[in-house]
């Protein structure tokens, strides 16, 4: 298995790195004929704005749509998950292209600025029944985005409590940040899948947890059943929850 790996910009050498530890080939993706050696592909947190900018200049955009129809696996981190977005808001003024397919409102920078960044434990129990492991995951925000709404045939993998005075952008804070009657606050969505397409506002190539790579290779599998050249062998199991070796510089 080799799995295609935009290399704009961002963080595609730890998603390279994750995958490398499950014992898959990352392959860096610069170009739009480089997209046909690949049935799947994970497009990596980064500045959005930059990535896109760098993708309009290598005309990778129609590329990208047409995999994506293909219903091949992508995987979008952080300014990946902007990118699938069909909606975007919160963008600097004339927006950027989007790729799309995945139907959902993205709010391109909900958390705020990179001095706002954190780290925060996850419920993620769709996660830990496919991959065994913790109930939780430890998601690294950087600048992170956040979803807004999703379609009907978006299932939630994730999501976060937010209180309306730690949102970023005050207009959506007041419409929609209020607590209810209870004190809770609101939740925003942080992670989905929709068909071929999976996104996270978080990194989860910046962990040792490599349980979202491997629960997204299982994507790839599902997607290679029926073909005639099966992505995974017989018999192959990609479910294990375990303490990799590290070779690059990740958050603990």
């Amino acid at each position: 298995m080799a799995v295609g790996v935009l290399a704009l910009q961002g963080s595609f050498n730890e998603h390279i790195a994750a995958l490398r530890r499950l014992g898959v080939k990352g392959v860096e993706i610069r170009k739009p004929e480089q997209l046909q050696s690949v049935t799947s592909l994970i497009i990596p947190g980064g500045e959005s704005t930059t990535m896109a900018k760098l993708a309009e200049y290598h005309n990778l955009f129609p590329a990208l749509r047409e995999f994506v129809k293909m219903g091949k696996p992508v995987w979008g981190t952080c300014a990946g998950l902007i990118f699938l977005a069909n909606k975007a808001t919160g963008q600097k003024t004339g927006g950027q292209e989007l790729v799309g397919g995945l139907d959902c409102l993205v709010h391109r920078n909900f958390f705020g600025s990179q001095i706002q960044s954190f780290e925060a434990e996850l419920q993620v129990p769709a996660i830990a029944a496919k991959e065994g492991g913790p109930p939780t995951f430890r998601g690294v925000f950087i600048r992170a985005p956040a979803i807004l709404e999703v379609g009907p045939e978006v299932e939630v993998l994730a999501d976060f409590p937010v209180q309306s005075n730690k949102v970023a952008d005050p207009n959506y804070a007041l419409e929609s940040q209020e607590e209810d009657n209870t004190g809770t606050a609101r939740k925003v969505i942080v992670a989905v899948k929709q068909g071929n397409l999976l996104a996270t506002a978080f990194h989860p190539e910046l962990t040792a947890d490599t349980r979202w790579h491997s629960y997204f290779l299982k994507m790839v599998c599902e997607v290679g059943e029926g073909t005639s050249s099966s992505m995974c062998a017989p018999g192959e199991e990609l479910s294990f929850y375990q303490t990799p070796k590290i070779d690059l510089p990740i958050y603990q």
